[in-house]
């Protein structure tokens, strides 16, 4: 029998994907609790939306698939890069120069222990 995963997705965030990424790595492998104190403790500005995307893929994981909430652990958990917002500054004798203002796909997935 294979294991059930919930699933959530958080697009067009606007924290670009090398920072995302460093909260992803500290709760991967995670239980649900242990993820949430992490992410809850963590200043990083990319916390509060991941807190916000695991509390969804526990609900999902509830609702649509019948898990215990209290047995699940983050098994995945990754950032992709999104569109990037491009914006120009204008510098010293007419010139430009361009900002990359980056967007970042994330998906958490939850599943229960074995």
């Amino acid at each position: 029998m294979e294991k059930k995963i919930a699933k959530a997705h958080l697009r067009y965030v606007r924290i670009s994907t090398r920072k995302v990424q460093i909260v992803c790595d500290l709760i991967r492998g995670k239980s649900v609790g242990n993820a949430m104190a992490i992410l809850m403790k963590t200043p990083k500005s990319a916390s509060e939306p991941m807190m916000k995307l695991l509390k969804s893929a526990v609900a999902n994981a509830e609702n649509n698939d019948g898990m215990d909430p209290a047995n699940l652990v983050v098994c995945e958990v990754f950032a992709t890069p999104g569109p990037i917002l491009k914006r120009m500054m204008p510098r010293a004798q007419g010139r430009a120069f361009r900002i990359n203002k980056r967007t970042s796909h994330v998906t958490l997935c939850v599943t229960e222990k074995a």
